[in-house]
């Protein structure tokens, strides 16, 4: 194809912009901006418009790093095109900096790819949208400080004012207001007279000005002035925007800055400081305690909800009392404790039953997750907490509307959560090995990559990022991500990041499935973890001690015999009338429970513990209690007349039936209980006289999958997609801007249709079919959508066109009577 004259000249538009650009330079744009791609734009003019809208574009804004978003800052005060020097000259000032100097190219490079800078170096443009939104304006102050120009201050002054000014400037008189204020600013933008004008000005009125120097630019102002403040309106220094505002116009803020656009340029991003270092083996071995202080936290938590938990709020979540009474039973701050909650929620491990009466229950997905090594398991709690948007830290807050956010309640989504939750760890991962972030530098590095986001979001109040970030670090040292505040190993391989390097900011980094990951940490995580012993430690004042964790089997039938008395290196247990009572309730005999004493102790059996044993299983089952409403009975008359002759049995309403029974008031489970307390060791029986086994059935929900994560905008497309969105739009935009050979009886208005008859539509198609050339054709589908296309015929029979169409970019074949008209493209289009 011949070049088209002109094609080298400097574009005009967005949309010759991005017409010049490659196919990587396409691809770079729908990368950095994925919601430019849904739908895919039809053509670049399409592509241009929808870059230019104002949700695009602040989307666009939100991500760029501090000092890409003073340079679009600056743009926007800048003249519109603007040189590349008198950018530069924006952000360094009259005295120069070496470091924005180096820095700025790639500024300028990151804001062209996302199509919000275009044009040339010596016309440099911003997007519109994007001026109108950075723009100083009275109703949006710029972070700059800067307050309008000199001709936007004087668009509604009168004349005669304008003329006053520029004579108490020493300015000649012009002829028309517009001349005027071009004097104006240019004796304003004189540094020399500028000076000179300054160095008349009364000492007060120098000070009102540093006031406003650096903004903001605007200020109050009484009827009658003071002299310093009049000084200055006389002169134009100060201009009026309403009877009682003045404003500082921006060419002379900008004369006593130096020429700055912002007083602090940032160029450079703050690095994450050391606060302490660790030998990278102390940071793993402290980061798999807490590992496994979590899997035991876990563990312990939904155990205590076998039965079915607390309920359900209407409004959904779980009440205030019954977050602090699971707190409570943890040992733990209500904080923590809804951290634990929205893991296990968050891992599948957790959800309500969905019944009437709805409440919080273990899930299926509990009892295969008990089932698989400890490291497998600290791995499914972690990943999925990655890249979870449910935010534990917000619980106890109040939403928009004021209402308190619950623990596994709705509105605790926040999209930014798992890109801060990735970064974070990244960052810790450019640290030495075995060193702990100091959190103020951490935060300060995540305000410069993405300053409009974090306040902005969700309208959480004062910078949303660095309180994800601050909970973030909190909960990787709980879930032992982090050791000492240092990123562990299997840290490390669980988000894939190189030893020394992190991510990109915004990318969770590497190049594996998460599930790969997960099984590189676990395996990392499994030899620090210590192993599970088969044994306790008896000791004589009916405690045993587990010097690690045990092995399932043994946890299980010891939760049952004794309580739970202290957590953490080694786990105490201790044995009591109740416990020992509630082991015989699930069907195990006094033979049975000494069996296994002996076979599990390291020591010997206690006498104390074998007495306990033995008491309790003899007046276990003495009493029998059954449903009269209730009865009780016994082979031992004496004891029913102590029962009837103690105070405390009276609420059961008893009475003897027969010297060995005696019939009760209330039912079989309350009379199992009263009596209990009484001292006494009853045992339940059943309609035939046998004795009832109580057995710890655990209450699961139905089968529930995890939350899905709130997506923080369009998801990134990957390499397949870009490259056929590419395609599509260079294709369209060939179809969009062909040169058309229009016939000379039937000219077609720009943007219509072609129009032929149908004789001359089938003789075109069939000529372009035997020559190999493209035409172009007007065509309307069945649903009435008309579009315009660049088709290359191949075959023509039985009523259809099949052509390779190179809008689409794939062969399609198309009805005769659907094509509006036909015209051959201009000859240096072939």
């Amino acid at each position: 194809m011949p070049e088209v004259s002109g094609a080298a000249a400097a574009p005009r538009t967005l949309a010759e912009a991005l017409r010049a650009r490659g196919d990587e330079g396409l691809a770079a744009l729908l990368r950095a901006r994925p919601d430019l791609l849904n739908p895919v734009p039809n053509d670049l003019t399409q592509l241009a418009t929808r870059a230019g809208t104002r949700g695009s574009v602040v989307r666009a804004l939100e991500r760029l790093d501090r000092f890409a978003l003073q340079t679009a800052e600056a743009l926007a005060v800048a003249p519109d095109p603007a040189p590349y020097p008198v950018l530069l000259g924006l952000l360094t000032g009259d005295e120069g900096d070496p470091e924005i100097e180096a820095a700025l190219p790639g500024a300028v490079a990151l804001l062209r790819e996302q199509a919000l800078v275009w044009g040339e170096d010596d016309r440099l443009r911003l997007v519109r949208t994007a001026r109108e939104l950075l723009a100083p304006s009275a109703q949006h102050p710029s972070p700059t400080g800067l307050g309008p120009t000199v001709a936007e201050a004087t668009s509604g002054m009168s004349p005669g004012r304008v003329q006053e000014i520029i004579a108490a400037a020493g300015l000649s008189a012009t002829h028309d207001a517009v001349s005027a204020v071009a004097a104006l600013t240019a004796l304003f933008t004189d540094r020399a007279r500028m000076g000179a004008l300054l160095d008349t000005a009364p000492p007060e009125a120098l000070a009102v000005l540093d006031r406003l120097v650096w903004g903001p630019p605007y200020g109050e102002v009484t009827a009658k002035p003071a002299a310093p403040v009049q000084w200055l309106r006389d002169h134009g220094l100060l201009l009026p925007v309403s009877p009682r505002t003045m404003v500082l116009p921006r060419e002379v803020a900008l004369h006593l800055r130096g020429g700055r656009a912002h007083r602090s340029p940032e160029p450079r991003a703050p690095e994450p400081a050391v606060l302490r270092e660790y030998r990278p083996q102390v940071v793993d071995s402290a980061a798999a305690g807490q590992a496994q202080l979590a899997l035991a936290t876990v563990e312990e938590l939904l155990k205590s909800w076998d039965r079915g938990g607390p309920p359900v709020l209407r409004a959904g979540g779980l009440a205030v009392r019954d977050l602090k009474r699971t707190a409570a039973a943890l040992d733990v701050s209500e904080e923590t404790a809804a951290f634990w909650l929205e893991l296990c929620y968050g891992a599948g491990l957790l959800a309500s039953d969905g019944e009437a009466d709805e409440r919080y229950a273990p899930t299926p997905a509990y009892d295969d997750w008990l089932d698989l090594p400890p490291a497998e398991r600290w791995a499914l709690l972690v990943t999925p907490w990655l890249s979870a948007t449910r935010t534990p830290g917000l619980v106890g807050g109040q939403d928009a509307k004021g209402r308190a956010l619950s623990a596994l309640g709705p509105d605790l989504d926040r999209a930014p959560a798992p890109e801060v939750r990735h970064r974070v760890l990244g960052l810790l991962a450019t640290l030495p090995p075995g060193s702990a972030v100091e959190p103020e530098s951490l935060f300060a590095r995540l305000r410069w990559e993405r300053p409009l986001r974090g306040a902005a979001a969700a309208g959480d109040g004062d910078d949303l990022r660095s309180r994800l970030a601050r909970w973030t670090l909190a909960e990787a040292e709980l879930l032992g991500l982090t050791g000492r505040g240092a990123l562990s190993g299997p840290a490390r391989a669980l988000l894939n990041l190189p030893l020394a390097e992190a991510a990109s900011p915004g990318e969770p980094g590497g190049g594996v499935e998460p599930a790969v990951a997960a099984g590189r940490a676990a395996t990392l995580l499994a030899p620090l973890l210590p192993e599970a012993v088969d044994h306790v430690l008896l000791q004589a004042d009916l405690t045993a001690v587990a010097p690690g964790p045990l092995r399932r089997p043994l946890a299980d039938a010891l939760a049952v015999l004794a309580d739970v008395e202290s957590k953490g290196g080694a786990t105490v247990y201790r044995f009591t009338p109740g416990s020992v009572r509630r082991a015989l309730d699930s069907g195990q005999t006094a033979t049975d429970l000494h069996e296994f004493l002996k076979a599990h102790a390291r020591t010997p059996v206690p006498q104390p513990l074998t007495y306990l044993v033995d008491d309790v299983a003899r007046r276990h089952g003495h009493l029998r209690v059954g449903a009269a409403s209730a009865y009780v009975r016994c082979d031992d008359d004496t004891v029913l007349g102590e029962i009837l002759a103690d105070r405390r049995s009276s609420s059961l309403g008893l009475r003897r039936l027969a010297p060995t029974v005696l019939a009760a008031q209330t039912d079989p489970a309350s009379l199992l209980e009263g009596l209990r307390s009484m001292g006494y060791a009853p045992a339940a029986e059943s309609a035939t006289g046998d004795v009832l086994i109580t057995r710890a059935d655990a209450y699961r929900t139905p089968a529930r999958t995890a939350p899905v994560p709130v997506p923080d905008g369009p998801p990134a497309p990957d390499t397949t997609l870009l490259g056929a969105a590419v395609r599509a739009i260079r294709a369209g935009d060939r179809a969009a801007t062909a040169v058309r050979k229009e016939p000379a009886a039937a000219p077609t208005a720009a943007g219509a249709l072609p129009r032929t008859s149908a004789a001359e539509t089938l003789a075109t198609v069939q000529a372009a079919a035997m020559t190999g050339s493209a035409v172009w054709i007007g065509y309307v589908n069945a649903e009435g959508g008309a579009s315009q296309r660049v088709i290359a015929p191949v075959r023509v029979e039985g009523g259809f066109v099949t052509a390779y169409d190179h809008t689409a970019d794939e062969v399609r074949t198309y009805p005769l009577h659907r094509i509006t008209g036909v015209a051959e493209l201009a000859d240096d289009q072939v």
